[in-house]
């Protein structure tokens, strides 16, 4: 059943299943004997490839020590592509593999998901082949959702697609976080997947779906983002720091998984479908955008957004508690370093946004980020298509809509406190 079609004639929610998990430090050295027990003898491995660092290698060399033989697949790229999808399967078969362990973030996560793509429980097949899936970052929770996102390059370079499905079937065997892989994770992306954990601990929070059993861990996983990112991505070495980013993305993904998402998502989904710029820092420019747009119908939930962030709301109305919500978002921002508008990001603002890169022609216009009316035009009809809008707090129309992308593309963020 799709998303829109729940919201409106009854009040049926669905629990979506979750894997089994591995959490704390050291737990990445548990995969030689796991995948032993989930019965794996030639798997392929799906990464980024971590340049500079040894964690797939260490990874490869547990699997085989075990038995298990290994093909590795390491040309996933951020914002995964349809042919980094239909490579990898093609490598699956031809070299007759039963699995996958996928190492990295989302992207690498995602791209293993080898059935129907587009839409809600599309696919064909009844489950994937068995998926331990090893975050390296703290952000992406894909390691436990039923959702993953592709970008379509077969599309009209001029009007490109990046989609969103969600199917029970594409949820991982097992997943496994260890904080200890997240030392070798740089400043910048550090901050930015911290901001993919606050969006989606916020937009199940004030979800039109407001599904009950979502909220606790949406809030908590809100606190522990606001208690720990500094920490995590300023002193990088501290085990505390990450440690509690390895909670806050895990529980804000469970959140997620069936308290649904909302136009943050959706405007970082088109944002890098156009210029293939990172996740989180798309997230991190929406989100306070989003807020503001949403608090009119929300006020109460980001009152509780604002304590939950160590706010001390004594003595304000729940509008003035929002408003504080708010502003202690755009602080985080500021604090960790993310830029501010889309404008703002170049080729340099880190190495994951691919801004006029890319082997297909679908990025030869994309070496800047306009900004302009058409720009905003384009993004907004994306948006709107989005599987992820009908979850917004807050009605979605072109009208309503295109001023926030236009925030995004080009506002002062001190405006919205104002």
């Amino acid at each position: 059943m799709q998303v829109d079609e729940l919201l409106k004639p009854f009040p049926i929610k669905e629990f979506h299943p979750f894997p089994r998990g591995l959490l704390g430090p050291g737990s990445h050295e548990l995969i030689g004997p796991e995948a032993l027990k989930l019965g794996f003898k030639k798997t392929l491995i799906m990464t980024s490839g971590l340049r500079g660092s040894d964690i797939v290698h260490k990874i490869s060399e547990s699997m085989k020590y075990h038995g298990i033989d290994v093909v590795i697949y390491d040309k996933v790229e951020s914002n995964p592509k349809d042919y980094n999808v239909m490579d990898a399967v093609g490598l699956y078969q031809q070299n007759d593999c039963d699995s996958f362990v996928s190492i990295g973030g989302g992207s690498s996560h995602d791209a293993c998901n080898v059935n129907e793509f587009e839409g809600f429980n599309k696919s064909e097949n009844p489950k994937n082949p068995p998926h331990i899936a090893v975050s390296t970052t703290a952000g992406t929770g894909s390691e436990t959702s039923w959702a993953y996102v592709i970008t379509d390059t077969t599309t009209d370079p001029d009007n490109p697609h990046k989609y969103v499905a969600f199917d029970d079937a594409s949820v991982t065997t097992l997943a496994i976080d260890d904080p200890v892989l997240y030392y070798s994770c740089p400043i910048d992306y550090t901050a930015q997947c911290g901001f993919d954990v606050l969006a989606h601990a916020s937009e199940p929070y004030v979800s039109r779906l407001n599904f009950q059993t979502s909220l606790g861990n949406a809030l908590h996983a809100i606190k522990l983002t606001a208690e720990n990112l500094r920490t995590a991505v300023w002193n990088p070495q501290e085990l505390s720091g990450r440690e509690g980013m390895m909670y806050a993305q895990y529980i804000a993904a469970q959140a997620f998984n069936s308290g649904g998402l909302g136009i943050i998502h959706s405007i970082s989904h088109a944002v890098s479908a156009f210029y293939d710029t990172h996740h989180g820092l798309n997230n991190a420019v929406a989100l306070p955008r989003v807020w503001a747009f949403n608090m009119p119908v929300a006020y109460k939930r980001f009152a509780d957004i604002a304590r939950a962030m160590g706010i001390d709301t004594h003595g304000m109305t729940d509008v003035q508690a929002a408003e504080a919500a708010l502003a202690a978002s755009i602080r985080l921002l500021r604090d960790v370093g993310i830029p501010e508008r889309f404008v703002d990001v170049t080729q340099d603002s880190y190495s994951k946004n691919r801004l006029g890169q890319g082997p297909t022609k679908f990025y030869e216009n994309a070496k800047e980020i306009k900004g302009d009316g058409p720009d905003v035009d384009r993004i907004t009809n994306h948006v709107l298509g989005d599987a992820c809008t009908p979850g917004n707090a807050k009605e979605c129309t072109f009208e309503t809509v295109r001023p926030v992308v236009e925030h995004c593309m080009t506002g002062d963020l001190d405006d919205l406190l104002t």
